[in-house]
């Protein structure tokens, strides 16, 4: 009897003892359990925490401005692609027509002149051209051309033919540059039709024919030739010739060329918000044709005789202060015609 009793307590205590264990390991386990779910709890709270100030930081940033090509919207056009492209960039500065004008036997782009002056409208409509825009420059009080024009071979205008112009004794120092400007060429080389730049004096390429040219300048690429042919000169930092306005932005038109051969012309109009200060500088334009895939390219006559026509309407670069657009007429013009 004693040793069941004896028996029965130290199993007792045994299960007593089992019981304070058990219940002792529940508890650490619960703890664990607690310390794991608050450390998951901290670490959800730190997330959250990182994702509102990197929100808070990214909104605080100054928006990043988009590249150059970016900011433009392309106008579609209304002929197809693969025969014309014509697109409107809308740039902070200034609004700019182009049209690439693809190589082959369909299209031909060549210079035409007025009698005395036209508007780039009245130039499409009498030669019934696709497109056009303004050419090379003239003396606006005879209306004489100040840049070289050949039509079918033959010389139609020469600068060296404006009194005004040879009598000036603040050009006289100048016309040596003035008359050996750059010009956009077409050939006919054998059986090839082709548009090539280079400065008028230089030769014409052997086994070639000059079909026709309109001379402009300065050359915008592949570099810009301002001081070369007479459009910029400073002395001892002092500018002593800019007809051009260089470094201004301006309403500006220009030709160029692709490697492949095809012919980009574009018309750079100001902004209505900004009318005294907006268009491109020449270097600017210079980078615009660049992007375009131009390798070759050359300035208009800009400013007031910037103007641009295509698919019967016209469109014009300069703006007054009121900020209405500028109607001028302009000795000669580049037209892009549909060969018959």
């Amino acid at each position: 009897m004693v040793k069941d009793w004896h028996t029965f307590m130290g199993s007792s205590r045994w299960e007593e003892s089992n019981k304070e264990q058990l219940a002792q390991e529940q508890f650490l386990e619960l703890d664990v359990r607690k310390k794991w779910l608050t450390a998951i709890a901290l670490a959800g709270f730190g997330f959250l925490m990182f994702v509102v100030v990197s929100l808070n930081l990214w909104a605080s940033q100054p928006a990043v401005q988009p590249e150059f090509a970016a900011q433009s919207e392309p106008v579609p056009s209304t002929i197809p692609v693969s025969e014309l492209r014509y697109e409107v960039y809308t740039l902070p500065q200034s609004i700019v027509h182009t049209l690439l004008i693809p190589i082959g036997e369909r299209f031909t782009v060549v210079p035409a002149v007025a009698p005395s002056a036209n508007t780039i409208e009245e130039f499409a409509v009498e030669y019934g051209a696709i497109a056009a825009i303004n050419g090379g420059f003239f003396d606006p009080e005879n209306l004489k051309s100040t840049s070289y024009v050949v039509l079918n071979g033959e010389q139609v205008a020469d600068p060296r033919d404006d009194e005004l112009l040879v009598s000036n004794p603040q050009l006289i120092p100048y016309l040596d540059k003035i008359f050996n400007r750059t010009e956009l060429r077409q050939y006919r080389c054998g059986q090839t039709v082709r548009y090539d730049m280079s400065l008028h004096e230089q030769a014409v390429p052997p086994d070639c024919e000059l079909l026709s040219a309109l001379g402009g300048g300065p050359r915008l690429l592949p570099e810009l030739t301002s001081v070369q042919e007479g459009f910029w000169h400073v002395v001892d930092g002092e500018i002593r010739r800019d007809p051009l306005g260089i470094e201004r932005p301006n309403a500006r038109s220009a030709v160029g060329i692709t490697r492949e051969g095809n012919i980009i012309l574009a018309m750079v109009a100001q902004q209505p918000e900004a009318p005294a200060n907006s268009g491109m500088t020449l270097q600017e334009l210079a980078n615009f044709l660049k992007n375009l895939g131009a390798e070759q390219a050359m300035n208009l006559d800009g400013g007031g005789s910037a103007s641009f026509y295509f698919d019967g309407e016209a469109v014009y670069g300069k703006l007054d202060e009121a900020g209405d657009r500028v109607v001028r007429s302009v000795k000669s013009v580049l037209l892009v015609r549909e060969n018959s």
